[in-house]
């Protein structure tokens, strides 16, 4: 049972990010018996989880063998919101064949002589793929507007050119998720702290997000901003309440469980011709 999370968590049309959501646990063991104990409420999430995780591999293996529908799954949030960990939870139980994960780093000098959803458009998924995107073409109307580098005018331009982007591509067979992951301020200081405390996490730690983190109430508003101009029923945004990295899972697995559960996605037929083989 997947709570129909596409409903609970889909962007409102006046979308506000408030510090408070990001500890809303809706979803949780705990949410439901409230007298369950904090590590025992944690063990059933993850167990939870790992089912969900085993519904989406076979309906996963349908995909790919049927070869027609593609699926991304875009995730966006702050520095620390927790990109990376959904797709060692989330995926490492899938098979590799039809998944693939991009990571969308600073653009090359290559990359920045072409328009900018130039080096997008080659990872997009094609048939039968699952395709992550760890950032997206919405770095572009993030923090190129919150460090100025475009201007608001420049800004509508990619919201409108975003819009046209992803409808070609959901006009073209790919079914589209589009996840922020909701961490409060004090979180993203606690994990800020955590890597530089810890010598195994250091190389995590970029100076540049202590510089990044000071206009935190503008990257905010940009978030609002680009998910209201860009949210549409063949490009939904969900906003997923990410504190709680189990819970954080939990959701995002059961968003993307109802996805393909709702694509009806079945094994090719048996070809006629194999019914006269035998295997000696």
């Amino acid at each position: 049972m997947t709570h129909n999370a596409r409903q609970r968590f889909r962007a409102p049309k006046k979308l506000k990010l408030r510090e408070e959501d990001a500890d809303d646990a809706a979803f949780s063991s705990r949410a439901a018996n409230p007298d369950l104990g904090k590590s025992k409420a944690k063990a059933l999430d993850l167990k939870r989880t790992a089912a969900l995780i085993d519904r989406i591999a076979a309906l996963q293996d349908k995909l790919y063998a049927q070869h027609k529908q593609k699926v991304l799954l875009v995730l966006q949030a702050t520095d620390t919101g927790g990109k990376d960990g959904t797709v060692r939870a989330l995926f490492n139980g899938i098979s590799p064949m039809g998944l693939r994960a991009v990571a969308f780093k600073s653009p090359t000098d290559n990359e920045l002589a072409h328009d900018y959803l130039w080096r997008v458009h080659e990872h997009v998924p094609a048939s039968g793929e699952i395709v992550i995107f760890n950032r997206s073409h919405y770095e572009d109307v993030l923090i190129t507007r919150v460090q100025g580098w475009i201007d608001d005018e420049e800004c509508q331009r990619r919201y409108a050119q975003i819009r046209d982007f992803e409808r070609m591509l959901a006009e073209t067979g790919t079914v589209i998720i589009k996840v922020f992951l909701h961490i409060s301020k004090e979180e993203q200081r606690e994990r800020l702290q955590e890597r530089l405390d810890d010598p195994d996490k250091q190389w995590k730690f970029n100076p540049e997000d202590i510089k990044q983190r000071e206009k935190w109430d503008d990257y905010q508003r940009a978030y609002e901003k680009a998910i209201r101009e860009t949210d549409a029923p063949h490009a939904p945004w969900y906003v997923v309440p990410a504190n709680s990295k189990t819970h954080r899972n939990l959701v995002i697995a059961s968003l993307l469980l109802e996805t393909l559960e709702g694509m009806e996605l079945s094994y090719p037929p048996p070809h006629p011709d194999l019914s006269s083989f035998t295997v000696e």
